[in-house]
């Protein structure tokens, strides 16, 4: 019996600081986006002492069942007892993977150990022997085009006399001079190469990390501004003013405690309007600012992070300087800006190509999270976050745009809101951003709103105040098309985000039933449950509306509509009002729409599994094998859907609102930042359907 191999990719460097993990995470998304089982070896790891952060966070992102135990090969001690029995080892526990993935991401070793001319060839014979072939990463900082092409050529050599194959090159950290003519350079080689700018954010270290550098401890500020990067160091050697001309965004200031005028300057031009946003202070030394000083800082309540250190300037700038950034699990703005310089400059469809990736006949999280993303770049959009505010929201947006998800408008007063998503290391600098009570658009929004509610007795001075709420504001926004679509309701109610949609928008024509839909993605499917979040308890015409609406969601998703009526009876089986209704409500669908296959009423167990099916409702087309599932009432749905994906561990996507004739969508007030980003991808696909 032949084994099973999955396609597999090695990833190999000849130095360190080549930004390697970079691409490593950016193929391992690509991989995860058309693939099943996705996962990662490391041949060699970095250390025995501490966990391998690179293989930590890869692994994070994986779809295949593996532990970190079993991704790891061997340590450098057992490559230097016996390199062929180190090697005999990594290929066995490689192959102890490969029987659980579709797919794997090889990471070649990072240089930790004593470096020598003999690492990458030892890299190009763990790859033959893996059966793996190699992508070639060389480091572009502080490299002219013919020296990065020398560079390759040379390494191309080393894996040729090893007889392993190179399938692309890419060229990372390139300066933003010689990005071009190196990717000019490369292009003379027989193999696909990519060239990747120098990001400063990629390799700056956090101010947690500074402050482990440093063997400091947080005196003031916002611990959660800790996790922003610190793109400069400044020591604070001059006079105040001098300082203060030559702060940029992202500074650090290396300042002793005793230096008051230093200390009040920063932390004040930190919270100013037109000075940057510092990323922090570092007082040195161990001196502590004198106590009306310190009462002064206090009272001005500054967010900026302040860590003290006993270490004097020079080994304090000494140990900052050292310190270079991680990209981990725990450091999301890094691993967006990989995924997203990944996306933008490496052809993604040539790469996997050329390592001879299957297409997959299933459906993952992280394949259907990738193609909703896919489908909202392709025609981008322009969505309206009222809550800008909230740092998730902003966190969110900040991803959406470096990604060109969408375009977006951000409600708030934009003081306010540049400076905390500054401080929070986000760049939302191609978001517009409006305050509703300060807005040329109001004294229009309220004209209008005046007459769509005339007939409720609405006067021009109530509309104005109603539409300086950021609900109303947005859903005016997409009524009028100055947005196509709205997120809301990370701080707000379900009532607080959709009323003024009943009000303004109002429902689709033939729908009378505004109502929603979770996408569950399950291990190998997508499915689509209706409604877990807005109606109550339906009446049979709206659980029609509802079963019609969720099998149109679920189409323009990708998902083939097979609907499933449910209710605790199956068939003729069962009588009483609740399975009566089931039972008209799906006579309704049949008749309204007489082309989507329809069940009902359907137990759960008889819809979902064949052998159920095959007992209970041999004959049907839709027992055994539905993809939408109609709860009958909002007590049932949402226990179900919090059921699945707690206990199954499904990625549960919504609620998407149906049945309005432009798309708003409600978040769940828990919203984490991801739940954010996907919900405006579907809202902008949503508004890609044209609902008018």
């Amino acid at each position: 019996m032949v084994e099973h191999l999955p396609s597999t990719v090695y990833i190999a460097s000849p130095e360190g600081d080549t930004g390697k993990s970079t691409v490593a995470l950016g193929v391992l998304q690509m991989l995860c986006a058309t693939t099943a089982r996705v996962g990662v070896f490391r041949p060699i790891t970095r250390s025995t002492t501490e966990p391998d952060y690179i293989l930590e966070l890869l692994l994070e992102h994986s779809t295949a069942d593996i532990g970190y135990d079993q991704a790891v090969g061997v340590t450098y001690e057992d490559v230097h007892r016996d390199p062929d029995a180190a090697i005999s080892e990594i290929v066995m526990r490689f192959h102890e993977v490969a029987k659980a993935c579709d797919a794997v991401v090889v990471v070649g070793t990072d240089y930790t150990d004593v470096a020598s001319p003999s690492e990458l060839r030892y890299n190009a014979r763990i790859a033959v022997n893996l059966g793996a072939p190699v992508l070639l990463v060389v480091r572009g900082a502080d490299r002219t085009a013919t020296e990065v092409a020398q560079l390759a050529e040379l390494c191309a050599t080393e894996l040729s006399a090893e007889h392993a194959q190179l399938v692309a090159i890419v060229a990372n950290r390139c300066g933003a001079d010689e990005i071009e003519p190196i990717a000019k350079a490369l292009a003379e080689f027989d193999v696909p190469s990519w060239t990747l700018p120098e990001v400063p954010l990629l390799m700056a270290p956090t101010m947690a990390e500074l402050c482990g550098a440093i063997d400091g401890e947080m005196y003031s500020g916002d611990p959660e501004l800790l996790h922003r990067e610190a793109l400069r160091i400044m020591v604070g050697g001059m006079t105040a003013e001098h300082i203060l001309e030559r702060l940029t965004d992202g500074v650090v200031v290396i300042v002793p405690g005793d230096r008051s005028d230093v200390l009040l300057g920063v932390v004040n031009a930190h919270e100013a309007a037109g000075f940057p946003s510092l990323s922090g202070v570092i007082m040195n030394g161990g001196i502590r600012p004198h106590p009306a000083i310190a009462r002064l800082m206090a009272g001005l309540q500054p967010k900026l992070p302040i860590l003290t250190t006993d270490l004097g300037t020079y080994d304090t700038a000494s140990a900052v300087h050292r310190t270079r950034g991680r990209m981990w699990a725990g450091s999301p703005l890094k691993v967006d800006t990989a995924l997203a310089l990944m996306e933008q400059r490496v052809d993604a469809k040539q790469l996997l190509e050329r390592i001879q990736v299957p297409l997959s006949n299933v459906v993952t999280p992280q394949m259907f999270e990738y193609q909703l993303i896919e489908r909202a770049r392709a025609d981008r959009k322009t969505i309206v976050l009222p809550e800008g505010d909230d740092d998730r929201v902003l966190r969110a947006a900040g991803r959406v745009l470096q990604r060109k998800i969408a375009d977006l408008i951000i409600l708030g007063d934009e003081t306010s809101v540049r400076a905390r998503a500054a401080e929070l290391g986000v760049d939302i600098s191609a978001a517009k951003v409006l305050d509703p009570r300060t807005s040329g658009h109001l004294d229009d929004f309220a004209a209008e709103y005046t007459e769509l509610r005339k007939h409720k007795g609405m006067t021009l001075e109530r509309a104005r105040e109603t539409m300086a709420d950021i609900s109303y504001f947005g859903t005016m926004m997409v009524y009028k098309g100055i947005a196509d679509g709205m997120v809301s309701g990370a701080a707000h109610t379900t009532a607080h985000t959709i009323r003024p949609s009943f009000e303004i928008i109002k429902t689709e024509p033939g729908v009378s039933t505004v109502s929603s839909v979770f996408l569950m993605c399950l291990a190998d499917r997508v499915l689509a449950y209706g409604d877990c979040a807005v109606v109550p308890d339906p009446t049979s015409e709206q659980l029609a509306d509802i079963a019609v609406s969720s099998a149109a969601t679920a189409e323009r998703f990708g998902i083939t509509p097979r609907v499933a009526m449910l209710s605790y009876s199956t068939g003729e089986s069962g009588s009483g009002a609740d399975v009566d209704k089931v039972r008209a409500a799906t006579a309704l669908v049949r008749d309204r729409a007489p082309e989507l296959p329809v069940e009902g009423p359907i137990q759960y167990d008889a819809a979902v599994e064949p052998t159920v099916a095959s007992t209970k409702l041999p004959d049907s087309e839709v027992a055994g094998r539905a993809t939408v599932f109609v709860f009958p009432d909002l007590n049932t749905g949402n226990n179900t859907y919090k059921a699945v994906q707690r206990s199954a561990g499904a990625v549960a996507i919504g609620p998407v609102l149906q049945g309005l004739r432009k798309p708003v969508n409600d978040l769940s007030r828990g919203a984490l930042v991801a739940d954010i980003v996907n919900t405006v991808a579907i809202t902008a696909i949503q508004a890609q359907g044209g609902a008018e």
